[in-house]
């Protein structure tokens, strides 16, 4: 799909004002990922010549999270036309080699923009040479927020109208201004130059490139695009409706890859999650970041899986907790509240109910009884557990790392180990239990005396 002629330059200096929120408005995550992040990835597969993000004043984690993207700082802020000529210095030299043809220009805050979507702005602007700006069209079920694209009967562009200075003709047109352009990327800067701030708020406006390229004999041309994806977030509503429309789009993905989702509306899936073939997932499943699920796994409903690797044939749930590191291998069952974190469980690996594995390494076909913690930190560290191949650990066994329990081991039910277990040892580590007869009755007068004194 590489389409390498182009350079991308992404707007994404926003503060977020209307998010009420301290972090800059890109870095809000939509399926567990930065909003700015999904727009990099959909032009990755394009190919890009370079991607310049131009982000504001004291935004170092937004240039982080775009690296290895380059950045240049728009200050102060003076609009959408200003902040596109903020990002000169970084293509520049790369406009002049004269092997550039489009600049294309979009937004951090459009999560759902796909790469396809890209393609065909690009293509259509390439189509015509002649066009020197191809602006996204869209007909939003609520236009009346969207500036209007005003178009002759041959269907060239010949302004964008903002909302609030529409009349009522222009009002009534439903192709609306997406936000992202293509544009020829010899006439870039030199339309943008042209530009003006005769405007209420002082600013310089990136829809201004279509007069400014019409009154240098330039053509303008729309491309209809869908509307879903050309979506803006501007506040927290907009948020919540991005990652409803971003969840749909995932569970749609894992379904046509050949996974089941039992409840589709209940299971939330992060942007990287990646599903098998006939994986079953049941319902209120949930995803974070980094999860890998092989073929063949069902996931239990009220599952919560994040940073996990889980091998074919595996089984977790109902109620389990798998934490960032943990490696699930073939065939292993991780049941109802039980918690794994930073652990590998070797192949065929049981730990049905109630356990808390943390930094451990359980070999093949151990049995985890029910109750079984690894007492991983001190206060200070934490430390390793290692079970062997084949063993035994009986119910409500504390494990106090670091200790080792060697291949066919057997640890007696209610043990607290602290020293290492031979292989195909039986350790018992707990109190020896005494009986003394008839004592229980005496407790109770005891107690009942000392009660009715008070």
């Amino acid at each position: 799909m590489s389409r390498s002629r182009f350079i991308a330059i992404v707007l994404a200096a926003g503060e977020g004002t209307r998010l009420n929120s301290a972090r800059p408005k890109v870095l809000h995550d939509v399926a567990l990922q930065p909003m700015i992040r999904h727009v990099l990835d959909a032009l990755a597969p394009l190919g890009p010549a370079a991607t310049a993000v131009v982000i504001g004043r004291d935004m170092d984690d937004v240039a982080r999270a775009v690296a290895p993207a380059r950045t240049a700082i728009q200050w102060p802020p003076r609009g959408t036309a200003d902040a596109v000529k903020a990002a000169r210095s970084l293509v520049a030299d790369r406009l002049a080699a004269g092997n550039i043809d489009t600049v294309l220009v979009l937004f951090g805050d459009t999560p759902l923009l796909r790469s396809e979507t890209l393609a065909a702005l690009l293509d259509a602007r390439r189509r015509t040479p002649a066009v020197a700006v191809a602006v996204a069209g869209m007909r939003p079920a609520e236009p009346a927020p969207y500036g209007r694209l005003v178009q002759d009967r041959d269907g060239a562009l010949l302004r964008i109208v903002e909302a609030k200075d529409a009349s009522a003709e222009e009002g009534a047109i439903g192709l609306c201004n997406g936000g992202i352009m293509a544009i020829a990327g010899r006439h870039l800067f030199a339309l943008l130059d042209r530009i003006g701030n005769d405007n209420a708020k002082r600013e310089f406006y990136l829809t201004d490139i279509v007069a400014s390229a019409r009154e240098a004999g330039l053509a303008c041309r729309v491309t209809e695009l869908p509307a879903e994806e050309l979506l803006g977030v501007n506040t927290r509503a907009e948020l919540a409706e991005a990652e409803r429309l971003m969840q749909q789009r995932l569970r749609r993905r894992a379904l046509e890859a050949g996974a089941t989702l039992v409840a589709p509306e209940t299971v939330f899936l992060a942007a990287d999650t990646r599903l098998g073939r006939d994986v079953v997932i049941e319902p209120n499943v949930v995803f974070g970041p980094g999860v890998t699920v092989a073929e063949n796994v069902r996931i239990r409903a009220f599952s919560h899986i994040e940073g996990a690797r889980i091998a074919a044939g595996a089984i977790v749930g109902p109620f389990a907790r798998l934490r960032p590191g943990t490696d699930l291998e073939e065939d292993v069952h991780v049941g109802n509240f039980v918690e794994v974190k930073a652990s590998r469980l070797g192949r065929g690996v049981k730990a049905s109910h109630l356990s808390y594995l943390g930094d451990s390494e359980i070999g093949a076909a151990t049995n985890i009884g029910a109750g079984t913690i690894t007492c991983n930190y001190d206060g200070f560290n934490k430390s390793r557990t290692i079970i062997g191949e084949g063993a035994f650990i009986g119910s409500n066994t504390a494990l106090v790392a670091p200790v080792t329990v060697g291949n066919g081991a057997y640890v007696a039910t209610g043990s607290v180990v602290t020293a290492d277990v031979p292989a195909d040892a039986l350790t018992i580590a707990r109190a020896r239990q005494v009986d003394k007869p008839g004592r229980a009755a005496e407790l109770r007068a005891r107690l009942k005396r000392q009660r009715n004194e008070r």
